[in-house]
């Protein structure tokens, strides 16, 4: 496993190591201590979720304010563009976004950590995304944040509309979201 830098630093790019040969292929998908060792973050994952979403479907930009939640994000079906928002405002980097392609291809992983509003545009005919989180699903503390905020300025690189939940459609721009101290 490798960690790559990103625009934002607390965001980590992590390229598993893959051993593959004519009949597939292998990686280990997580290990406790390689991630503490690499990232210098000690982490404990309560919570594994999978999503399968078709073409367009725009997820996002979600976080909890209270109960936040660490978040290890790939794809191991079709193909997403990823994005974070840092929501900390004492971070310098706070109100900035970076996005990355995830894909079943390049087996890449993100690391966000507590503090950053998350999101995911599907790329392929459909993508299967799973993600470990650091804390429990907190409905009462979820919110959401505008994919389209001017302030935030996302190039989700669509050519047509996103397909959205009810929720994603409703939810708050940046100027009036709660963030983190």
């Amino acid at each position: 496993m490798r960690v790559l830098p990103t625009p934002i630093p607390d965001l980590l790019l992590i390229e598993p190591r893959l051993f593959g040969d004519d009949r597939g292929f292998f990686m280990e998908s997580f290990n406790e201590a390689r991630f503490a060792a690499l990232t210098g973050c000690d982490v404990r994952f309560v919570q594994d979720n999978h999503s399968r979403s078709s073409r367009h479907v725009l997820r996002g930009l979600h976080y909890q304010i209270r109960q936040p939640q660490g978040k290890l994000v790939r794809v191991v079906a079709g193909e997403v563009l990823d994005v974070a928002v840092d929501l900390r405002r004492s971070s310098p980097t706070f109100g900035r976004w970076a996005g990355f392609r995830l894909s079943a291809e390049n087996h890449r992983q993100l690391w966000l950590p507590p503090g950053f509003a998350h999101g995911f545009v599907v790329l392929s005919p459909s993508a299967d995304f799973l993600y470990k989180t650091t804390d429990y699903y907190a409905p009462e503390h979820e919110r959401t944040i505008r994919w389209d905020d001017p302030d935030l300025a996302i190039d989700w690189g669509l050519s047509v509309a996103p397909a959205l939940s009810g929720k994603d459609a409703a939810a708050a721009w940046f100027r009036d979201a709660e963030v983190f101290p």
